[in-house]
């Protein structure tokens, strides 16, 4: 019997054993996918892609709209402190305090024009990836506007289905986005038919049960 075959001189590495981190590029990003529906794990998905894209090397960023933090939530979530501390995932936020339509003392034209704001950034983002080379490694400590391998816009979905931000121009964004960004589109509770058609991936996230429905909150460690 062979070396091989027996595993006595097998050179295989253990896939569970933690390797570093070191700059590298993907070969086969560059698809467009939309995360949707009323249920639960819309965030979470995408941000486990960011984490695992994170884990091999790559650039990864993620913009959120809407979330600015409520007086359920604090303001500093375990995911912005779980991202700082992954090499080459970054995140920003242009959320405004508070939900939109919600009669919580905050202002809807203000969160209007945060959204508007942060579509403005995702523009600079994507350009900015248009003018970097995603087939290289990327600095896993340099900033997301020298270019990222994945780029996540947390509930834009939701700010376009709302008007928060002008359905077209999501369109436009996306139809302009480089070859090479793996662009991640997540949000809304209805159907976003005005980018769904341009996605790769389109995956809908229905609810079944929800805790919210027998009295829980949002709980620490779940949902922030």
């Amino acid at each position: 019997m062979s070396d091989d075959a027996s595993g006595g001189g097998a050179d295989r590495s253990d896939p569970l054993e933690p390797r570093p981190i070191e700059p590298a590029a993907p070969e086969e990003f560059g698809l467009t996918q939309v995360w949707w529906g009323d249920g639960k794990g819309k965030t979470t998905a995408a941000m486990g892609m960011g984490m695992r894209a994170a884990g091999h090397g790559y650039r990864v960023h993620m913009l959120q709209f809407m979330k600015g933090g409520t007086s359920t939530v604090e303001d500093v979530r375990g995911e912005y402190n779980a991202i700082h501390a992954l090499p080459g995932f970054s995140y920003e936020n242009s959320g405004h305090y508070g939900w939109h339509r919600f009669h919580d003392g905050t202002d809807d034209d203000e969160h209007a024009a945060r959204a508007k704001g942060g579509f403005e950034r995702a523009k600079d983002l994507v350009a900015a990836a248009g003018e970097a080379d995603l087939s290289s490694p990327l600095a896993l400590d340099g900033p997301a506007d020298d270019g990222v391998h994945m780029l996540i816009l947390d509930e834009i979905c939701y700010a376009g289905n709302r008007g928060l931000v002008d359905p077209d121009d999501v369109r436009e964004l996306v139809a302009s986005k480089p070859d090479g960004l793996e662009l991640v589109l997540t949000g809304g509770h209805e159907r976003p038919a005005f980018v769904t058609d341009l996605a790769d991936l389109v995956t809908n996230v229905g609810k079944e049960a929800h805790p919210i429905e027998s009295g829980h909150s949002a709980r620490k460690g779940t949902e922030y």
